[in-house]
Protein backbone atom coordinates (compact mmCIF):
# COMPACT_ATOMS: atom_id res chain seq x y z
CA UNK A 1 0.00 0.00 0.00
CA UNK A 2 1.32 3.48 -0.89
CA UNK A 3 1.77 5.87 2.02
CA UNK A 4 1.68 9.07 -0.04
CA UNK A 5 -1.07 10.07 -2.45
CA UNK A 6 -0.11 9.64 -6.11
CA UNK A 7 -0.96 12.91 -7.90
CA UNK A 8 -1.69 11.09 -11.15
CA UNK A 9 -4.30 8.94 -9.39
CA UNK A 10 -5.82 11.98 -7.70
CA UNK A 11 -6.04 13.79 -11.05
CA UNK A 12 -7.76 10.79 -12.62
CA UNK A 13 -10.22 10.53 -9.71
CA UNK A 14 -11.08 14.24 -9.85
CA UNK A 15 -11.57 14.09 -13.61
CA UNK A 16 -13.91 11.09 -13.36
CA UNK A 17 -15.87 12.82 -10.59
CA UNK A 18 -16.11 16.04 -12.64
CA UNK A 19 -17.34 14.21 -15.73
CA UNK A 20 -19.41 11.59 -13.84
CA UNK A 21 -18.25 9.23 -16.57
CA UNK A 22 -15.28 6.92 -17.08
CA UNK A 23 -15.55 7.42 -20.85
CA UNK A 24 -15.56 11.23 -20.70
CA UNK A 25 -12.67 11.16 -18.22
CA UNK A 26 -10.70 8.84 -20.51
CA UNK A 27 -11.17 11.28 -23.40
CA UNK A 28 -10.10 14.22 -21.23
CA UNK A 29 -6.99 12.45 -19.95
CA UNK A 30 -6.11 10.82 -23.30
CA UNK A 31 -6.23 7.37 -21.69
CA UNK A 32 -8.22 4.23 -22.38
CA UNK A 33 -11.32 3.63 -20.30
CA UNK A 34 -9.64 0.53 -18.88
CA UNK A 35 -6.63 2.55 -17.74
CA UNK A 36 -8.88 5.06 -16.00
CA UNK A 37 -10.80 2.27 -14.24
CA UNK A 38 -7.53 0.69 -13.10
CA UNK A 39 -6.23 3.97 -11.71
CA UNK A 40 -9.43 4.58 -9.78
CA UNK A 41 -9.23 1.03 -8.41
CA UNK A 42 -5.61 1.58 -7.33
CA UNK A 43 -6.62 4.71 -5.46
CA UNK A 44 -9.56 2.93 -3.80
CA UNK A 45 -7.28 0.08 -2.75
CA UNK A 46 -4.70 2.53 -1.39
CA UNK A 47 -7.32 4.40 0.65
CA UNK A 48 -9.28 1.32 1.63
CA UNK A 49 -12.55 2.96 0.57
CA UNK A 50 -14.86 2.82 -2.43
CA UNK A 51 -15.09 6.18 -4.16
CA UNK A 52 -17.87 5.61 -6.70
CA UNK A 53 -21.21 3.82 -6.90
CA UNK A 54 -23.27 3.14 -10.00
CA UNK A 55 -26.98 3.92 -10.26
CA UNK A 56 -29.41 4.41 -13.14
CA UNK A 57 -27.96 7.85 -13.88
CA UNK A 58 -24.37 6.61 -14.00
CA UNK A 59 -21.52 7.17 -11.57
CA UNK A 60 -22.17 8.70 -8.16
CA UNK A 61 -19.65 9.63 -5.47
CA UNK A 62 -19.77 7.68 -2.22
CA UNK A 63 -19.43 9.51 1.09
CA UNK A 64 -15.67 8.86 1.00
CA UNK A 65 -15.56 10.04 -2.61
CA UNK A 66 -17.32 13.30 -1.72
CA UNK A 67 -14.80 13.89 1.08
CA UNK A 68 -11.88 13.31 -1.26
CA UNK A 69 -13.29 15.27 -4.19
CA UNK A 70 -13.10 18.78 -2.72
CA UNK A 71 -9.74 18.18 -1.08
CA UNK A 72 -8.41 16.51 -4.22
CA UNK A 73 -9.28 19.55 -6.35
CA UNK A 74 -7.55 21.86 -3.88
CA UNK A 75 -4.52 19.56 -3.81
CA UNK A 76 -4.25 19.56 -7.62
CA UNK A 77 -4.60 23.34 -7.78
CA UNK A 78 -1.85 23.77 -5.20
CA UNK A 79 0.35 21.25 -7.04
CA UNK A 80 -0.08 23.14 -10.32
CA UNK A 81 0.54 26.48 -8.64
CA UNK A 82 3.77 25.25 -7.03
CA UNK A 83 5.08 23.91 -10.33
CA UNK A 84 4.22 27.16 -12.15
CA UNK A 85 5.97 29.28 -9.49
CA UNK A 86 9.05 27.07 -9.19
CA UNK A 87 9.46 26.81 -12.95
CA UNK A 88 9.55 30.59 -13.04
CA UNK A 89 8.00 30.77 -16.50
CA UNK A 90 6.29 34.15 -16.94
CA UNK A 91 2.75 34.07 -18.27
CA UNK A 92 2.63 36.86 -20.83
CA UNK A 93 2.20 37.46 -24.53
CA UNK A 94 -0.89 36.87 -26.64
CA UNK A 95 -3.52 34.12 -26.74
CA UNK A 96 -5.92 33.67 -29.65
CA UNK A 97 -8.96 31.68 -28.55
CA UNK A 98 -11.58 30.31 -30.92
CA UNK A 99 -15.10 29.66 -29.64
CA UNK A 100 -18.53 29.09 -31.25
CA UNK A 101 -21.02 31.96 -31.10
CA UNK A 102 -23.43 30.18 -28.74
CA UNK A 103 -20.77 29.50 -26.09
CA UNK A 104 -19.29 33.00 -25.82
CA UNK A 105 -21.75 34.40 -23.28
CA UNK A 106 -22.76 31.20 -21.54
CA UNK A 107 -19.42 29.42 -21.21
CA UNK A 108 -16.56 31.82 -21.82
CA UNK A 109 -17.62 35.06 -20.11
CA UNK A 110 -16.63 34.00 -16.56
CA UNK A 111 -13.52 32.19 -17.83
CA UNK A 112 -12.33 35.25 -19.74
CA UNK A 113 -12.87 37.44 -16.67
CA UNK A 114 -10.94 35.24 -14.25
CA UNK A 115 -8.10 34.63 -16.73
CA UNK A 116 -7.72 38.35 -17.52
CA UNK A 117 -7.64 39.17 -13.81
CA UNK A 118 -5.07 36.45 -13.09
CA UNK A 119 -2.78 37.24 -16.04
CA UNK A 120 -3.16 40.95 -16.91
CA UNK A 121 0.05 40.78 -18.99
CA UNK A 122 -1.61 38.49 -21.55
CA UNK A 123 -3.37 40.01 -24.57
CA UNK A 124 -6.51 37.98 -25.36
CA UNK A 125 -7.89 37.80 -28.88
CA UNK A 126 -11.29 36.14 -29.25
CA UNK A 127 -12.27 34.56 -32.57
CA UNK A 128 -15.93 33.59 -32.92
CA UNK A 129 -16.90 31.20 -35.71
CA UNK A 130 -18.62 27.88 -36.27
CA UNK A 131 -16.91 24.75 -34.97
CA UNK A 132 -15.82 23.50 -38.44
CA UNK A 133 -14.33 26.93 -39.18
CA UNK A 134 -12.48 26.92 -35.85
CA UNK A 135 -11.06 23.46 -36.59
CA UNK A 136 -9.65 24.81 -39.85
CA UNK A 137 -8.28 27.92 -38.14
CA UNK A 138 -6.48 25.83 -35.51
CA UNK A 139 -4.92 23.65 -38.22
CA UNK A 140 -3.82 26.78 -40.09
CA UNK A 141 -2.23 28.24 -36.94
CA UNK A 142 -4.36 31.38 -36.87
CA UNK A 143 -5.65 30.57 -33.36
CA UNK A 144 -3.85 29.00 -30.39
CA UNK A 145 -6.65 26.90 -28.92
CA UNK A 146 -10.33 26.32 -29.56
CA UNK A 147 -13.49 25.17 -27.84
CA UNK A 148 -15.36 23.09 -30.39
CA UNK A 149 -18.80 21.45 -30.46
CA UNK A 150 -18.78 17.94 -31.93
CA UNK A 151 -21.09 14.95 -31.94
CA UNK A 152 -20.29 12.58 -29.11
CA UNK A 153 -17.67 10.09 -30.23
CA UNK A 154 -13.95 9.81 -31.00
CA UNK A 155 -12.27 13.21 -31.19
CA UNK A 156 -8.78 14.68 -31.36
CA UNK A 157 -9.87 17.08 -28.62
CA UNK A 158 -10.33 16.82 -24.87
CA UNK A 159 -13.95 16.27 -23.83
CA UNK A 160 -14.92 18.93 -21.28
CA UNK A 161 -18.66 18.29 -21.16
CA UNK A 162 -21.49 16.48 -22.91
CA UNK A 163 -24.78 18.29 -23.46
CA UNK A 164 -28.15 17.63 -25.10
CA UNK A 165 -28.94 19.21 -28.45
CA UNK A 166 -32.54 20.40 -28.13
CA UNK A 167 -35.25 22.11 -30.13
CA UNK A 168 -35.95 25.67 -28.97
CA UNK A 169 -38.98 27.86 -29.58
CA UNK A 170 -40.84 30.89 -28.28
CA UNK A 171 -42.76 30.39 -25.06
CA UNK A 172 -46.28 29.39 -26.04
CA UNK A 173 -45.32 29.76 -29.70
CA UNK A 174 -46.88 28.07 -32.73
CA UNK A 175 -43.90 27.93 -35.08
CA UNK A 176 -43.16 24.40 -33.85
CA UNK A 177 -46.46 23.18 -35.32
CA UNK A 178 -46.13 24.78 -38.77
CA UNK A 179 -45.39 22.68 -41.86
CA UNK A 180 -43.05 23.03 -43.51
CA UNK A 181 -41.24 23.60 -40.23
CA UNK A 182 -39.60 27.05 -40.14
CA UNK A 183 -36.01 26.55 -38.93
CA UNK A 184 -33.48 29.24 -38.07
CA UNK A 185 -29.83 28.14 -38.19
CA UNK A 186 -26.94 30.45 -37.34
CA UNK A 187 -24.81 29.48 -40.37
CA UNK A 188 -24.56 26.82 -43.04
CA UNK A 189 -21.27 25.77 -41.39
CA UNK A 190 -22.95 25.26 -37.99
CA UNK A 191 -21.79 22.05 -36.29
CA UNK A 192 -25.40 21.16 -35.48
CA UNK A 193 -26.73 21.57 -39.03
CA UNK A 194 -25.94 18.08 -40.44
CA UNK A 195 -27.46 16.36 -37.39
CA UNK A 196 -30.57 18.55 -37.49
CA UNK A 197 -31.18 18.08 -41.21
CA UNK A 198 -30.56 14.32 -40.93
CA UNK A 199 -33.12 14.06 -38.09
CA UNK A 200 -35.72 15.99 -40.09
CA UNK A 201 -35.07 13.86 -43.19
CA UNK A 202 -35.24 10.56 -41.28
CA UNK A 203 -38.64 11.53 -39.87
CA UNK A 204 -39.95 12.80 -43.22
CA UNK A 205 -40.54 16.28 -41.81
CA UNK A 206 -40.72 19.12 -44.34
CA UNK A 207 -38.79 22.23 -43.35
CA UNK A 208 -37.72 25.61 -44.68
CA UNK A 209 -34.95 28.00 -43.73
CA UNK A 210 -35.99 31.29 -42.15
CA UNK A 211 -32.56 32.69 -41.39
CA UNK A 212 -29.02 31.48 -42.02
CA UNK A 213 -26.18 34.02 -42.12
CA UNK A 214 -23.96 33.59 -39.07
CA UNK A 215 -25.56 36.11 -36.71
CA UNK A 216 -26.73 34.42 -33.52
CA UNK A 217 -28.54 37.56 -32.32
CA UNK A 218 -30.71 37.59 -35.44
CA UNK A 219 -31.37 33.84 -35.07
CA UNK A 220 -32.46 34.43 -31.47
CA UNK A 221 -34.76 37.23 -32.61
CA UNK A 222 -36.51 35.02 -35.17
CA UNK A 223 -37.18 32.44 -32.44
CA UNK A 224 -38.35 35.01 -29.87
CA UNK A 225 -40.69 36.44 -32.51
CA UNK A 226 -42.11 32.93 -33.09
CA UNK A 227 -41.04 33.03 -36.73
CA UNK A 228 -39.05 29.82 -36.41
CA UNK A 229 -37.56 27.19 -34.13
CA UNK A 230 -33.85 26.51 -33.73
CA UNK A 231 -31.52 24.05 -31.99
CA UNK A 232 -29.05 24.77 -29.18
CA UNK A 233 -27.26 22.91 -26.45
CA UNK A 234 -29.65 22.66 -23.51
CA UNK A 235 -27.41 24.60 -21.12
CA UNK A 236 -27.17 27.59 -23.50
CA UNK A 237 -30.90 28.18 -24.02
CA UNK A 238 -31.99 31.67 -22.87
CA UNK A 239 -34.45 31.66 -19.97
CA UNK A 240 -37.14 33.43 -21.99
CA UNK A 241 -37.28 30.64 -24.59
CA UNK A 242 -38.67 27.10 -24.34
CA UNK A 243 -36.86 23.80 -24.71
CA UNK A 244 -39.50 21.98 -26.72
CA UNK A 245 -40.70 18.70 -25.17
CA UNK A 246 -40.35 15.27 -26.75
CA UNK A 247 -44.07 15.23 -27.60
CA UNK A 248 -43.86 18.45 -29.66
CA UNK A 249 -43.75 16.46 -32.90
CA UNK A 250 -40.10 17.22 -33.63
CA UNK A 251 -37.50 14.46 -34.03
CA UNK A 252 -35.00 13.64 -31.24
CA UNK A 253 -31.50 15.03 -31.63
CA UNK A 254 -28.09 13.56 -30.68
CA UNK A 255 -25.90 14.66 -27.78
CA UNK A 256 -22.89 16.86 -28.48
CA UNK A 257 -19.51 17.17 -26.77
CA UNK A 258 -17.85 20.44 -25.88
CA UNK A 259 -14.20 19.66 -26.66
CA UNK A 260 -11.00 21.58 -26.06
CA UNK A 261 -8.58 21.43 -29.00
CA UNK A 262 -4.90 22.39 -28.85
CA UNK A 263 -2.35 22.44 -31.70
CA UNK A 264 -0.41 19.23 -32.27
CA UNK A 265 2.90 21.04 -31.85
CA UNK A 266 1.99 22.32 -28.39
CA UNK A 267 1.37 25.80 -26.97
CA UNK A 268 3.14 28.33 -24.78
CA UNK A 269 2.54 29.05 -21.08
CA UNK A 270 -0.19 31.65 -21.72
CA UNK A 271 -2.28 29.24 -23.81
CA UNK A 272 -1.59 26.38 -21.39
CA UNK A 273 -2.95 28.45 -18.53
CA UNK A 274 -5.95 29.49 -20.63
CA UNK A 275 -6.69 25.82 -21.28
CA UNK A 276 -6.52 25.15 -17.53
CA UNK A 277 -8.94 28.01 -16.82
CA UNK A 278 -11.35 26.63 -19.41
CA UNK A 279 -11.20 23.15 -17.83
CA UNK A 280 -11.83 24.59 -14.38
CA UNK A 281 -14.68 26.75 -15.71
CA UNK A 282 -16.39 23.76 -17.29
CA UNK A 283 -15.96 21.72 -14.10
CA UNK A 284 -17.91 24.37 -12.17
CA UNK A 285 -20.51 24.85 -14.89
CA UNK A 286 -24.03 23.71 -13.90
CA UNK A 287 -25.36 20.96 -16.15
CA UNK A 288 -28.68 21.33 -17.96
CA UNK A 289 -31.52 19.21 -16.66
Amino acid sequence: MIRNLDMALIRTFVTVADKASMTAAANALHLTQGAVSQQVKRLEDALGSGLFERDRRGLRLTHAGEQLFGKGKRLLALNDEIWAEMAGTPVAGQVRLGVPYDLVGTLLAPVLKTYAETYPQVEISLVCASSPELTAALAAGTIDLAVIEERVGPSAGECLAIDRLVWVGAKGGVARAKRPLPVSIVADTCAFRPAVLAALSEHGLEWRTVFENGNIDATTTTVRSDLAVTTWLASTVPADLDILPFDSGLPPLPNFSINLHLPRLGVGPAAQEFARHIRDGLARRPQAA
